[in-house]
């Protein structure tokens, strides 16, 4: 069996890294091809480093630009690639669009393509993430669903049963695995003047959040009215892209503390110690449920509904007052929610799958 792990961003560098380890462990052939979607030290290389994850064997280096430009530089690579190594399986994960040009390359090879985290949606085809994950579902062979609700969502689009596993969302183990080294990094804190449970993380990056001027105002605005009712410091790490709209909308974000993006460790830190996060990322909804920190979710819409059944999330749009309302009323809600995304050995199952599947033994 021989597998190439397609990845491109920070969050699939960190859902990858459980099934990595367990390729490594088992001492497995596979290669890793990087998209390049992320690029900068603290999106890319540094995830590499704090998970002890080995380098790239390809690195298409396509950097940023549009929807159409990116995905189609990243389909000639990734094609050119498969062509040369011709793996058993091509792993996709996510809805970027480095995991849409992964999953259409292989398919269009005739190989095998596994997509891990299948199943979510959110019934918003003007989120681009929603057509990547719809389309790399039904390009996929393997679909490896978090949730039994995920599972339901694919036969409900006529994907046979026998293509879809639930293994638990890698997200999980990812966390596990990692949260001990995080707490170790408490200069973290020190370094931002923070205190734990004393103030709130943000995360803004979404295409439909910080390209459209007035919603991105709005949410900037709800974040300041946020700081002037509770008081608390708002931290927020601004992705690449959102920075750069800061600057072309002439945006000057007030009561809040805008600082460069941060290393895994450090973000995981600061989201475990945070006393809520206000976020538009669907892996920081996540994992705000796994570690019980109360999550407040700037969109009209998730592909998380299970974050919002069991009460560890709530949807509060770009209107500020009521990114207000919704951020009072979760500070108010107790914090013991289960975990639906499993018990941390997605990467273990998903590995047995693909063992069985592609193995020497199949």
């Amino acid at each position: 069996m021989k597998v190439s792990v397609i990845l491109g961003t920070r969050p699939e560098i960190i859902k990858f890294s459980p099934i990595i380890c367990e390729f490594e462990r088992l001492g497995l052939d596979y290669f890793i091809l990087h998209s390049g979607q992320h690029y900068s030290y603290n999106l890319d290389r540094v995830f590499f480093e704090q998970l002890r994850l080995p380098e790239a064997k390809y690195n298409l280096d396509v950097g940023s630009g549009s929807h159409g430009l990116q995905t189609g530089r990243m389909l000639i690579g990734i094609e050119d690639v498969l062509k040369r190594e011709r793996p058993d399986v091509a792993l996709v994960q996510g809805d970027t669009n480095t995991a849409l040009a992964g999953a259409l390359a292989a398919v269009k090879l005739q190989i095998s393509v596994g997509h891990v985290e299948a199943g979510l949606r959110s019934y918003d085809r003007s989120m681009p993430e929603e057509i990547n994950r719809l389309l790399a579902d039904h390009c996929s062979d393997l679909l490896f669903a978090p949730t039994v609700k995920a599972k339901q969502i694919l036969l409900g689009e006529g994907i046979p049963e026998s293509r879809i596993y639930v293994t638990g969302n890698t997200v999980v183990d990812a966390l596990y695995r990692n949260l001990r080294l995080a707490e170790k990094r408490s200069e973290v804190l020190n370094s931002l003047g923070l205190e734990k449970r004393k103030f709130f993380l943000v995360t803004v990056h979404r295409q439909e959040n910080v390209d459209d001027k007035e919603r991105f105002s709005k949410i900037l605005e709800g974040l300041k009215l946020v700081h002037e009712r509770f008081g608390f410091p708002i931290v927020y790490p601004v992705h690449p892209r959102a920075a750069k709209r800061m600057r072309e909308f002439n945006l000057k974000p007030k009561g809040i503390r805008l600082i460069d993006p941060l290393d895994y460790l450090s973000f995981l830190l600061l989201e475990s110690c945070a006393r809520l996060v206000l976020t538009d990322s669907g892996g920081v909804q996540e994992e705000t449920c796994i570690l019980r920190v109360p999550c407040v979710t700037l969109r009209y819409n998730t592909e998380r509904p299970k974050t919002l059944e069991i009460g560890s999330n709530i949807l509060a749009g770009a209107e500020p007052n009521v990114i207000v309302e919704k951020t009072e009323f979760m500070l108010k809600r107790r914090h013991d929610w289960p975990n639906p995304f499993g018990d941390g050995k997605a990467g273990i199952r998903i590995t047995k799958i693909l063992i069985d599947e592609f193995g020497e033994n199949r």
